[in-house]
């Protein structure tokens, strides 16, 4: 989705280069639909004076308006921030901040809430785009300060605070780092306050974005805010083969959809009888080969026969399994099977003026009589006047 706020800048487009930070909030990371405000205030209630900010790649804090400024979504705002200021832009106002910050846990009268300067001046935006253009070269800089240094831990991120006081990097590493000799040659090199911060595997992949395997974009740098554990349990449920390099999403975790039908899988397992049930018939014991969820269907062998699979529902499988409880004999598989006959679909319209079929134009037309043939037709037919 486009919007007004995607110009051009010394000649170049914007675009999507501008990094999520259009004016319109319209194609930013995460960003929420206001669906209170067209809603008015009833008389003599206040507006709630908490917004929304976010900034760089999705980072979002509330904040309270103890100077009352008219905000809307997209303002550019300065807050505060230790030490000095950060520059963000408004993502939600309103009433619904009141929701999210319930959603959160965020206590209204917390100290982490901190407050809104005011709205930032062209010099407060001219001073954040300059660092936020340093930051690609500077943590190329740092990667390799890293790498001199032989610390086990990848720089994903900087992100420089509005006035340039803070810079933050955020690394992701499997053991503990001792990055006391990192930060001091960040502070000589790159002459700000640094911050290291660790992050998880999975908001390395939020923070950074990215294609899935579906096309898509990825689910946590667009709408996904919780990230719930993933099993591979998820996977056996839903007949998905053990494969780590198709299970696995940008961030090398399992992917956060297969949690997505885990639930309905679930649902239809319980008509299900267990796998490792097995049937025990006269002519020996079944076991389990394959299940088909869908369909409702499941393939069993006989022990010593495992290349002749029979195929039978759910329904006579639990109702095999009930006879075994009762000790009731069962004489074979084959009298359970299921012989699948399969039928054409015939279309569910009538043909009223007999034009259904797609090649009715292919036919070629006959060619018409020329020259000596229609004269020889024309002699053989009787004139008018005879």
């Amino acid at each position: 989705m486009a919007c007004s706020s995607c110009s051009t800048k010394d000649g170049q487009p914007k675009g999507c280069k501008n990094n999520g930070t259009c004016g319109t909030d319209s194609c930013n990371k995460l960003s929420v639909f206001d669906w209170l405000s067209n809603m008015s205030l009833p008389q003599g209630v206040e507006a709630f004076n908490f917004v929304e900010v976010r900034f760089k790649n999705g980072r979002k804090h509330f904040f309270r308006n103890t100077e009352n400024l008219s905000l809307s979504m997209g303002d550019v705002v300065a807050t505060e921030a230790s030490p000095g200021h950060d520059v963000g832009m408004v993502s939600l106002a309103g009433e619904l901040v009141r929701v999210q910050m319930k959603k959160k846990k965020v206590a209204p009268d917390s100290e982490e809430v901190l407050k809104i300067y005011r709205k930032a001046t062209q010099k407060d935006i001219d001073v954040w785009e300059e660092y936020r253009e340093r930051e690609e070269a500077i943590k190329k800089r740092a990667r390799e300060i890293a790498i001199r240094l032989k610390l086990s831990m990848k720089i994903s991120d900087i992100e420089f605070q509005g006035d340039g006081s803070k810079a933050t990097f955020y690394y992701t590493a499997d053991d503990r780092v001792d990055f006391r000799q990192l930060i001091k040659e960040f502070a000589r090199e790159f002459n700000t306050r640094i911050e290291m911060r660790q992050i998880g595997l999975r908001q390395e992949a939020a923070r950074l974005g990215g294609i899935g395997s579906c096309g898509r974009e990825l689910c946590c740098s667009t709408w996904l805010t919780d990230f719930r554990s993933v099993s591979t349990s998820a996977a056996r449920y839903q007949q998905l083969s053990l494969n780590p390099q198709k299970l696995a999403g940008q961030c090398g975790k399992l992917k956060c959809c297969l949690n997505y039908e885990l639930d309905t899988y679930l649902e239809a397992l319980k008509a299900f009888p267990r796998t490792d049930t097995k049937l025990y018939t006269k002519k020996g014991t079944a076991v389990c080969q394959k299940i088909d969820i869908f369909q409702g269907f499941l393939w069993y062998a006989y022990e010593g026969e495992w290349m002749n699979w029979y195929k039978i529902t759910a329904e006579q499988a639990n109702k095999i399994i009930q006879s075994n409880k009762n000790k009731e004999d069962v004489a074979s598989l084959e009298e359970f099977e299921v012989q699948l006959i399969e039928t054409e679909k015939q279309p569910d319209f009538n043909n009223v003026v007999g034009q259904d079929s797609l090649t009715r134009f292919d036919k070629p037309k006959g060619k018409k009589p020329r020259g000596k043939n229609r004269k020889k037709k024309r002699k053989g037919k009787p004139s008018k006047n005879a």
